[in-house]
């Protein structure tokens, strides 16, 4: 049995049964990233196998996690994946490791990902990029790239993320994992560095809908120490997730479909052949505010990271502001421009008012079905460097993202088959507060196709 390679649910059900210890699990996964973490670059910090197994031992039903480095992690180095951080030791938990820490999760390391999470492919990363396990040629996506990829290339069954414009979905669909962008405040925010804040929510990648559902039943909820966390109760998302899915209605946004790689228009126009073979009813759609999310997202996001990285000045912890990258530069300057005098109105209140035309859509769009059905990313993974020096580019990844960030809903992504084994994923969108009905559809789907058994084998060059 290659325990590296099992879900969740099949630990939890192989401690049950008594078929092998905690000890012997995490061993075998440990022994697995030491022979391949240095052809993903996935992790930023690892944590020592005697500080790992000192919490272990004392945990027969103990369950491997990375956290992804905007995590704040109580004694464990959050750089962000910034030189501007290095060296810095949280004295706190946030308040979704503390809690999946209470349930049994032992955090074995902290996880690359473009720094402060600002990009589409995790090549921004003062650490290096990580690479796709799929094709080391190929990016897994950003920004929770080493996430995605610590998944995917079985170092462990679960990692923490953030969606703040498709952080989560994208790389969850260039790596055949199952990614949740949560609806806005569901889970909380506390001890997460924030990007931008009226956008980021907290997620996390597993390899099957089962598994995903179950973290989110442990993250979920309240937390008093984020005013944007809500009190909406946390339903139990495993209760019907195999509920059959007949009569269930599918919106297809027309609006998503416009220029689109026919590699992934292909795979979508099969999913949906699925989803109607299940039972689901199949209804065409109109989004048409979804044209100018992206102008409106690259005008909100810039100017919430140039607040929020005020806040890392070189006096109170970390380095001074020259230790920052490229593309954090870059977005400070656009967003204090757009939140300056005279310019205020122009831009910023503008976005915010399209942003409001887009929510008023979703909201209209939900009265007549209960899901939409889209392409994740509208691209296939680009080669590592094709797009480091062409920003408007990689902006325009996030296009088919971004609207739902916006609105504040929630999206799972799930995977839809593979082109010349690269990963191609759909995502599931809902209206808020609507995660169960997206796991059960995500279920479904995953039941009938079996993606997710079709894992990388990590070469040199996985495709040749």
């Amino acid at each position: 049995m290659n325990l590296h390679n099992l879900t969740i649910r099949e630990i939890i059900e192989g401690y049950t049964l008594h078929k092998f210890s905690s000890t012997e699990l995490f061993a075998e996964i440990l022994g697995h990233i030491d022979q391949n973490e240095t052809k993903i670059n996935a992790f930023i910090t690892n944590r020592t196998t005697e500080e790992i197994f000192s919490d272990v031992t004392d945990n027969l039903i103990a369950i491997p996690i990375a956290h992804k480095d905007i995590y704040s992690t109580q004694g464990i180095e959050t750089t962000a994946a910034s030189n501007i951080l290095k060296g810095y030791i949280p004295p706190y938990n946030a308040t979704s490791v503390k809690r999946l820490s209470t349930n049994n999760f032992i955090t074995i390391g902290k996880l690359n990902c473009d720094a402060f999470a600002h990009g589409a492919t995790g090549e921004n990363s003062d650490f290096g990029p990580t690479l796709n396990p799929y094709d080391l040629t190929k990016t897994p996506g950003g920004s929770s790239s080493g996430s995605a990829a610590a998944v995917a290339a079985a170092f462990v069954p679960v990692a923490t993320g953030t969606d703040t414009g498709g952080s989560i979905r994208l790389p969850a669909s260039f790596t055949n994992t199952v990614g949740i962008k949560p609806t806005y405040g569901r889970v909380s925010r506390y001890g997460v560095i924030a990007m931008t804040s009226s956008t980021d929510s907290i997620g996390h990648f597993t390899k099957t809908v089962w598994d995903n559902a179950y973290i989110l039943s442990k993250t979920a909820g309240f937390d008093p120490l984020d005013a944007t966390s809500s009190h909406e109760p946390v339903p139990d998302y495993l209760l019907e997730i195999d509920k059959r899915i007949n009569g269930v209605k599918i919106g297809i946004p027309r609006e998503y479909l416009l220029n689109i790689d026919s590699v992934i228009l292909n795979k979508f126009n099969e999913a949906i052949d699925i989803l109607s073979h299940l039972g689901a009813e199949i209804v065409d759609v109109s989004l048409p505010s979804t044209e100018y999310a992206i102008n409106a997202y690259y005008i909100i996001t810039p100017s919430e990271v140039s607040s929020n990285l005020a806040r890392f000045d070189g006096i109170r912890y970390g380095f001074d502001r020259s230790k920052f990258g490229q593309e954090a530069k870059r977005r400070i300057l656009i967003g204090t421009y757009c939140l300056s005098a005279g310019y205020y109105d122009a831009y910023y209140l503008k976005a915010q008012k399209v942003r409001t035309l887009i929510i008023n859509e979703f909201k209209n769009t939900f009265k007549n079905i209960d899901v939409l059905l889209a392409p994740v990313s509208p691209i296939m993974p680009p080669n590592i460097g094709e797009l480091t020096n062409d920003p408007l580019k990689l902006y325009m990844m996030d296009v088919l993202t971004v609207p739902v960030n916006l609105a504040g809903i929630p999206s799972l992504s799930v995977p839809a088959g593979f082109d010349n084994n690269l990963p191609i994923g759909i995502q599931i969108i809902g209206n808020y507060f609507s995660e169960k009905l997206l796991y059960q559809i995500g279920q479904a789907f995953e039941t009938e196709t079996q993606y997710y058994k079709q894992t990388p084998k990590i070469t040199e060059r996985n495709n040749e």
